[in-house]
């Protein structure tokens, strides 16, 4: 007879560039132990079982050593202002993971970042306006497991603005639009898979709102790192080599 076994509980790592937190006064007293602590905090929350840690672009290889991804189950990204601060190794590096399987939550302004445009293939713009806007994020799939127990619409009082055109490919599955005070609307909950890797879009998240404050949007954060999760899929990352016309995958590991 077999014996049972206890699953093991999921491991997040928590990615934050955490610049403007410690140049912006504002920023730091909004978020005062950083985006990435208001975000591990809420993953802990909807997520109990879950091992949470936190890394940041000054830590050594910006916290992304081989070693720490290898033992991550789903990464989430924030970034704005230092996207090409960030190592083309490293990039690789977590490119080749989510591919191998890992989950990658990318929110807010991460839609620029290097990671996301590598694993998209596209420049990733998007039309946006700064200043006071109200977001109503709109559940356009309600049976998706990412918006289980999100209100629709969710209301968002303060947000910048992100609107259409999105320059990214088709999603493979549409589960937000946002709709904003000017006008706009905006795909702003979008899943895709490369590899074996399962990847989730967000985009409210703005720096000069308490937007991860949202409990509302604290659940999707973490509904959609449970999603990405695939515990007990065998994690087998591929060797990446660049040629001219981009990656290839030459072995496996």
């Amino acid at each position: 007879m077999t014996g049972s076994t206890t699953p093991r509980a999921p491991r997040v790592t928590v990615w934050n560039e955490n610049v403007h937190e410690t140049t912006e006064p504002g920023v730091r007293a909004r978020y005062p132990d950083g985006i990435h602590g208001e975000i591990a905090a809420a993953v802990a929350e909807h997520v109990p079982d879950a091992t949470v840690r936190t890394a940041t672009l000054a830590d050594p290889e910006h916290g992304l050593t081989e070693e720490v991804l290898a033992a991550t189950d789903v990464l989430t990204w924030w970034g704005h202002a230092a996207h090409d601060r960030v190592d083309d190794a490293v990039v690789e590096r977590v490119q080749r993971h989510v591919l191998g399987g890992m989950g990658l939550v990318v929110l807010h302004s991460g839609h620029f970042s290097k990671i996301f445009k590598a694993l998209m293939g596209t420049t990733c713009a998007l039309d946006w306006r700064g200043g006071h806007d109200r977001e109503l994020v709109w559940t356009v799939d309600p049976t998706h497991p990412i918006a289980e127990g999100v209100p629709s619409p969710l209301i968002i009082p303060e947000q910048e603005m992100y609107g259409e055109f999105f320059d990214i490919p088709a999603p493979d599955e549409l589960v937000f639009i946002s709709s904003f005070s000017g006008g706009e609307v905006f795909r702003s909950g979008c899943t895709f898979r490369r590899g074996r890797g399962r990847i989730f879009y967000f985009s409210p998240g703005d720096q000069e709102y308490p937007v991860y404050h949202h409990p509302d949007v604290r659940r999707v954060v973490a509904n959609g790192v449970r999603w990405a999760e695939q515990r007990g899929v065998p994690r087998r990352a591929p060797e990446l080599h660049r040629r001219a016309t981009g990656w290839y995958e030459e072995r496996e590991r």
